[in-house]
C-alpha cells in the first residue's frame, strides 16, 4: 500500500508501535470523503399538542405529521371513539402517540412532554359552567408552562383567541384591533362574558409564568374558526353556521363577527413555532363580516337550505365592521382563505360528516332536522 507522508513527520512515524503503524497504514491509504451538511433538512423533532381531538388541535396534528413531525397528543381519553379520527391521519401510524393526560394532572402532562422539542398548547377545560371554567384554564396552562420549562423544551405555542384581545368598551370604532390590544377584565366580569375573561387571564397567566420560568412563549388568537371537520363531534364554532341552515334560527343578529379558516390556524401555529425571529402575539383573523352579509352568502351557496333573511333587530343601524391587523401573520408569509370559501368548506364538511342531510325536492325545507 502506497501513501503520501509529509517528509517532516516521518521521524515521528518511525516511532510508532506496530500495531498502530498497521492502523495508520489503513486509515492514510483509504481517501477520506467529507459528506456536504444538509441544511435543507433537520432531523425529525417530537413535539406536543394538548388536547389533541379539539377542532383546531386536529388539524395542527394533521399539518404536523405531513410535515414529517414525530407527534405526541394528550387527550382525556385517547380509548374515546370521538378520538378516533387522529388515528387516520396520514402517518399517525407511524409517528402519532397519544398520552391519557388533564390539564389539571401536572405528571400526566410532564409524562406527555418530556423528551419534546416543542409543544403546542390547544387544549382547554371543557365545562357546562363557562364561570367554573377560569381556574382550571389558567391552572392547567401554568401545568403545560412548568412542564415545558423542566423538559428544556424549544418553543411552546398556545392557542388562545380574540376573546383575549376584542372585549374592549373604550376602543373607539375607528381604532384597529391588533396584537397590542386586550380584553378589559372588569367590563368582561361586569358583562358575565366569561369565556372572554377566562381566555384573556388564561393567556395571562401564560406570560407569567413563561417569563418566570425562561420559556419561549408564541401565542396565536384566532377568531370564530370555521372549515372542514376533521373530528366526528361538532364544535362551538361550527353551530354558530349549522344554526343557520337547519331552520332553528328564524332570523340573524344585528352583529360582526371575524372569521377564518381552520387550516390557517393550523398553519399559523407552526409557522410561528418554525420561524425563530416570531414573537408575541399574532391575530389570526381573515376578515369581518355582518351576520346578514353571512346568510346572504349561505344562501346564495346553498339556496336548498332555510337559510333566515330578517334581522331580528330592524330598529338600529346596521353594525359595522371593526377594523384589524393581521399584518404579523402575513409577514411571516401567511396566505389567508376567504372568508366566502371558509363557509362553503364548513357545509361541504357538515354534509359529509352526516351532521347536515342534503334536502331533496320533495322534502319540506321545514322538515330537515340535524343528525345525531
Amino acid at each position: 500500500t502506497f501513501f503520501f507522508l509529509p517528509f517532516q513527520l516521518f521521524p515521528y512515524f518511525l516511532s510508532v508501535p506496530p500495531n498502530l503503524f498497521h492502523l495508520l497504514t489503513r486509515i492514510l491509504s483509504n481517501p477520506i470523503t467529507i459528506m456536504p451538511v444538509d441544511t435543507s433538512s433537520s432531523h425529525p423533532s417530537t413535539v406536543c399538542v394538548t388536547g389533541a381531538g379539539g377542532f383546531i388541535a386536529s388539524w395542527i396534528v394533521k399539518l404536523l405529521l405531513q410535515k414529517g413531525y414525530f407527534v405526541r397528543g394528550t387527550l382525556r381519553n385517547p380509548e374515546d371513539p370521538k378520538n378516533r379520527h387522529l388515528r387516520e391521519l396520514e402517518g399517525a401510524g407511524e409517528r402519532l402517540s397519544l398520552y391519557k393526560a388533564d390539564l389539571l394532572d401536572f405528571e400526566s402532562l410532564k409524562a406527555a412532554i418530556d423528551g419534546c422539542d416543542g409543544v403546542f398548547h390547544t387544549a382547554s377545560p371543557v365545562t357546562d359552567d363557562p364561570e367554573q371554567m377560569v381556574e382550571p384554564a389558567v391552572n392547567g396552562t401554568k401545568n403545560v408552562i412548568i412542564a415545558a420549562a423542566e423538559a428544556n423544551v424549544h418553543r411552546v405555542v398556545f392557542t388562545s383567541s380574540i376573546g383575549a384581545v376584542y372585549m374592549d368598551p373604550n376602543r373607539g370604532p375607528d381604532d384597529i384591533v391588533d396584537e397590542s390590544c386586550w380584553s378589559d377584565l372588569e367590563f368582561c366580569k361586569n358583562t358575565k362574558n366569561w369565556y372572554c375573561y377566562g381566555k384573556a387571564v388564561a393567556e395571562q397567566a401564560a406570560w407569567e409564568v413563561a417569563k418566570e420560568k425562561g420559556v419561549d412563549l408564541v401565542v396565536v388568537n384566532p377568531v370564530l374558526v370555521l372549515g372542514p371537520l376533521l373530528q366526528s363531534t361538532i364544535n362551538a364554532s361550527i353551530i354558530h353556521i349549522l344554526k343557520y341552515l337547519t331552520g332553528s334560527a328564524k332570523t340573524y343578529a344585528n352583529s360582526v363577527q371575524a372569521y377564518v379558516h381552520v387550516k390557517d390556524v393550523a398553519l399559523a401555529h407552526i409557522l410561528v413555532y418554525e420561524t425563530p425571529s416570531a414573537a408575541g402575539r399574532y391575530l389570526c383573523a381573515e376578515s369581518v363580516l355582518h351576520r346578514g352579509e353571512v346568510v346572504e352568502i349561505l344562501a346564495k351557496l346553498f339556496p336548498e337550505y332555510p337559510i333566515p333573511t330578517k334581522c331580528s333587530d330592524e330598529v338600529n343601524p346596521r353594525k359595522k365592521a371593526y377594523k384589524f391587523s393581521n399584518k404579523k401573520l402575513k409577514e411571516l408569509g401567511l396566505e389567508f382563505t376567504p372568508a366566502k370559501q371558509c363557509l362553503y368548506d364548513t357545509v361541504k364538511s357538515l354534509q359529509e360528516k352526516g351532521h347536515l342531510p342534503i334536502p331533496t325536492s320533495t322534502q319540506p325545507a321545514d322538515s330537515i332536522q340535524i343528525q345525531s
